[in-house]
């Protein structure tokens, strides 16, 4: 299997902040779903895929090629949605393909335009008319109107209505259909990539926490609670971002570290935000 997207070690250092030693990889054909708390690395990870901040060390390929050795080429395979519309705010819809189109080698009239059509995006109607749906919807026609193979998107379904975000996530799943492109989806609704996303990475404080398949994240830790007559000093080690009241305490534990503990314990699977919630209480625990 061809990854979309590899990064080996990846690392960057700003005077408050260091992504330290990144790494995951995106096969392609998938949705991967990118999760950390405000200020994890998120945005200065997707800036050195898009070569906008230069890594200090590290590797970063699409597709087998180099993003700073091969940016020309690599340029053409991936496209950038960001949570801000980077068009002219007067131009009208027909006319920001006639702005675009130079940049790229591969773009397609036609798809543009049947994209216009699907989405219901006027060509007549200047940007700054449009809501905030539908100029997602027009980065999206841009984006997908080039034969790129790898999707970026940074927050795009932030302020979206829930019927909005609906459209967005049937959209990135036709996208990926054809089993050849891919999707890096960096995202703070969780319930959105609880729905599409096939892989997640979680980055936490410039690490990487967890990378690997939806399932298998959901699977790796228990939400664990207890009385405080239970909690030992072992066990307080082990547990991610426990919080004690005089009724009892409650956690997280990876499974392997829950094997083992007393049936009166209570045990349950996280969902996507609760494991971001006590990771973000947390002081550590990276693989």
């Amino acid at each position: 299997m061809s990854n979309a997207l590899d990064i080996k070690n990846l690392c960057k250092s700003y005077s408050d902040f260091k992504l330290n030693s990144v790494s995951f990889t995106l096969p392609a054909g998938f949705i991967m779903g990118f999760v950390g708390q405000n200020g994890a690395g998120k945005t200065t990870t997707i800036r050195c895929i898009l070569n906008m901040a230069a890594r200090e060390s590290g590797e970063i390929k699409i597709f087998g090629l180099d993003n700073i050795k091969d940016e020309l080429a690599v340029k053409q395979e991936l496209a950038a949605v960001f949570d801000e519309i980077f068009f002219v705010d007067t131009w009208k819809v027909r006319e920001v393909e006639k702005a675009i189109k130079s940049f790229y080698s591969q773009w397609d009239s036609k798809q543009y335009s049947e994209y216009l059509k699907k989405f219901e995006l006027p060509p007549d109607k200047q940007v700054k008319a449009l809501s905030r749906g539908m100029k997602m919807k027009l980065m999206l026609a841009v984006a997908m109107s080039h034969g790129a193979k790898l999707l970026i998107l940074d927050e795009p379904t932030s302020g979206l209505d829930p019927v909005a975000r609906d459209e967005l996530l049937d959209i990135l799943r036709e996208y990926i259909a054809d089993g050849e492109k891919s999707v890096f989806f960096s995202t703070h609704i969780t319930s959105d990539l609880e729905r599409i996303a096939d892989f997640i990475t979680l980055i936490d404080h410039g690490k990487i926490f967890y990378t690997g398949t939806k399932d298998g994240l959901l699977e790796h830790f228990l939400i664990v609670k207890g009385s405080q007559a239970d909690l030992s000093d072992e066990l307080k080690k082990k547990i991610i971002g426990l919080s004690v009241t005089s009724t009892g305490f409650n956690g997280m534990l990876r499974a392997d570290d829950a094997k083992g503990l007393p049936s009166n314990f209570v045990k349950e699977p996280p969902a996507i935000d609760e494991i971001l919630v006590h990771i973000s209480k947390g002081e550590g625990h990276h693989e």
